[in-house]
């Protein structure tokens, strides 16, 4: 059966990009916010030291497809030059709002705290995701892949912010992609119930 493509305007409540845009100034590390999409994202994904281009590439899409804020804080260990992401096909790049931190203490110092909310993502956390109470503008954050957070994170964030998304097979880990995914989309579910 082959289902006809969906045109025209979205139904009401379903745009999630629908506040104005100010005009930003772009700051080192930074793009302006991308056309259509708000000054504060609902959701701000941090990705620390990441090392596998799949899946920071499958991050990426899916904050520009929930209009979340993408923060890498380096090192970093691939090349995100404009040349590396067009070789890549990445063509949905140019529409994600992307920050770039030097490293942990920049992205701290360098990120308007007043108000933030953070949620760190490890195997090491109490509190499962689903207990986590969300509003716009949190930030999200997980370690890389191969050793998850480091101390920097796990002293800033203290235990109770230390959040897990429960396992129960015998795997050491869920994919990082697959991790951000779940915690957006829960995050996105309290944020703006009205898309859900």
């Amino acid at each position: 059966m082959i289902l006809p493509s969906r045109r025209g305007p979205r139904p009401p409540g379903c745009d999630i990009h629908t506040r104005p845009v100010p005009q930003q100034v772009p700051q080192a590390g930074e793009r302006p916010v991308p056309e259509g999409l708000t000054a504060l994202p609902a959701v701000q994904v941090v990705l620390v030291e990441p090392l596998i281009p799949p899946n920071t590439g499958n991050i990426s899409r899916l904050c520009v497809a929930t209009g979340s804020r993408l923060h890498l804080v380096r090192p970093i260990g691939f090349d995100i030059s404009e040349k590396a992401v067009r070789r890549a096909g990445l063509d949905y790049w140019p529409h994600l709002d992307l920050r770039v931190h030097d490293d942990w203490a920049a992205f701290v110092d360098g990120e308007d705290r007043e108000g933030a909310r953070f949620f760190f993502y490890t195997v090491r956390g109490g509190v499962p995701f689903t207990r986590a109470r969300h509003r716009a503008g949190d930030y999200l954050v997980f370690g890389k892949e191969t050793t998850g957070l480091g101390d920097a994170q796990l002293d800033f964030a203290g235990p109770s912010r230390l959040y897990r998304i429960p396992m129960f097979g015998k795997v050491r880990s869920l994919n990082l992609s697959n991790a951000v995914a779940l915690a957006v989309y829960g995050a996105l579910w309290q944020v703006r119930p009205e898309d859900f």
